[in-house]
């Protein structure tokens, strides 16, 4: 890792100094709260950058920028930024380190680097099932067409765009730290990911266009220590080149998997399925989209019934409106997870019932997690709230209603409303005796004056309810400069 990011910012460094142009940011952010936690939406989908401690904050600069080589289709878009931070995962990390080599549709993206959920305004929505923004980036080496290409010289009417990524974990540091004596913890684990999206219609001609695809993630290789929570059970997962392909085209594990992968499947598998309706009009766009998530191969397809592992989104967009810009109402479903029955084939019964998904917890890699938060939607409750150290979610049948609301009122202020309300029951292995109910909301205003060009200051006011969080109130400040550095002006 070290090596890795010597390497990533001596690049950029490289970069920096060939271009004209770079832009830099420097960003101070303070949170308090009375109550147990930070409320969930001082915590949840900032790329990591969140605490469930009452007092947090850090500071943040980095600088950006692209290059565009002349007489060719090369460019290159670069970032590089650092946080010193208190009270969070670490108090001093690299957020983003990468580098964009891109080449006609081709994107080679090497590095860390932030990314969001798909078909999503990522300020209004809960977040994706299978990637959200919600935990630190992961460092990937990826290849990437990020755009919609043309198919068939079909002139936009039938387009694609998709990625293939290969990383790994950083955050075994953090496992030390966090996970009890005796827990299960990992060392050099893995990171896959890949996805393939398709749009019909071309909104340019007519103002209907049909979007799906598909989207899958892995975990795999690496070592777990106290696998299962069985102090002393170690367990080293093969990372093989052919384990490279397995999580490609995900197969059962051979004999060098443990008893659960040579059954089912090898390495950690999920995903989710996407589709998206949307209406372009001159002024306004209204879309509508759904998202299904699965775990392995249960329910990826139909096996047990219709879909119900689900994300149900409306959103409208005002591209000239003033008071209100945004509209995100959303409809989340995980309290089902295929059904509540799981077993493995074997002699005396061959049928195979792969239910009870257990979404983002696994048997070997404790679960879909990146120092201690879900990669995933944060409605299922992220490890770092345990207080008895085990990297598990304990709360993962979820069901929440939601809403967000943005809009810029006056050409200097904007603002942005995001109101949640969610049933919970826990796990099917470790349930509520009560459903806990919880209401989770956040007022955030941000002020940019045009005469202090690149300063901005955004306040936000959020609060918790109900007894999964407990009652908690709390401000969170936040002052940003942004600007042009002319390195040979």
């Amino acid at each position: 890792m070290n090596k890795f990011f010597t390497s990533a910012i001596l690049f950029t460094t490289c970069i920096f100094l060939h271009a004209q142009d770079v832009s830099y940011n420097i960003e101070m952010t303070g949170a308090a709260a009375n109550g147990t936690y930070t409320p969930f939406w001082h915590m949840s989908n900032r790329q990591g950058l969140g605490s469930i401690d009452t007092k947090n904050g850090y500071l943040r600069a980095g600088i950006s920028g692209n290059h565009a080589f002349a007489k060719s289709n090369l460019s290159i878009e670069y970032a590089a930024d650092v946080v010193v931070a208190k009270n969070m995962t670490s108090p001093l990390f690299v957020q983003q380190a990468f580098a964009d080599i891109s080449w006609r549709m081709f994107t080679l993206s090497l590095g860390q680097k932030e990314r969001w959920s798909n078909f999503k305004n990522h300020r209004l929505t809960t977040g994706g099932l299978t990637e959200s923004g919600n935990s630190r980036p992961i460092p990937q080496i990826r290849i990437e067409v990020p755009e919609y290409w043309d198919l068939l010289g079909t002139s936009g009417w039938f387009t694609m765009r998709g990625h293939l990524a290969y990383g790994w974990f950083s955050d075994e540091d953090w496992q030390k730290d966090f996970v009890a004596e005796g827990k299960s913890r990992t060392v050099g684990v893995r990171y896959h990911s890949k996805a393939a999206y398709f749009k019909l219609g071309n909104e340019k001609k007519f103002p209907l266009t049909y979007e799906f695809g598909l989207e899958m993630a892995a975990q795999f290789g690496g070592t777990t220590y106290n696998m299962l929570n069985v102090p002393g059970e170690t367990n080293h997962n093969p990372a093989r080149p052919k384990d490279y392909l397995s999580v490609l085209i995900p197969t059962k594990g051979d004999s060098q998997y443990n008893v659960h992968d040579q059954s089912n499947i090898s390495g950690n598998q999920l995903g989710s399925w996407h589709t998206a309706i949307t209406w372009h009009a001159k002024e306004w766009q209204l879309g509508i989209y759904y998202e299904h998530t699965f775990e392995d191969h249960s329910q990826m397809f139909w096996e047990y019934g219709l879909w119900t592992e689900q994300l149900v989104g409306l959103q409208l967009t005002l591209k000239n409106g003033r008071w209100i810009r945004g509209i995100n109402i959303e409809y989340f479903n995980l309290k089902n997870q295929s059904g509540p029955i799981y077993h493995d084939s074997n002699n005396k019964i061959p049928d195979q019932i792969s239910c009870v998904d257990n979404n983002y917890n696994h048997h070997t890699y404790n679960g879909w997690f990146n120092y201690g938060m879900i990669i995933g939607t944060p409605l299922a409750t992220s490890p770092v709230y345990n207080t008895d150290g085990v990297l598990s979610t304990y709360n993962n049948r979820v069901e929440a209603f939601h809403l967000g609301v943005e809009g810029e009122p006056f050409n200097e202020l904007a603002y942005r409303i995001l109101l949640t309300k969610s049933n919970n029951w826990g796990t099917y292995g470790n349930p509520f005796t009560e459903i806990r109910e919880n209401i989770s909301g956040l007022f955030e205003f941000t002020y940019s004056p045009k005469r202090f060009k690149g300063w901005s200051i955004s306040a936000s006011f959020a609060f918790d309810q109900g007894e999964l969080y407990n009652d908690n109130t709390g401000g969170m400040l936040s002052i940003r400069k942004t600007g042009i550095i002319n390195l040979f002006k």
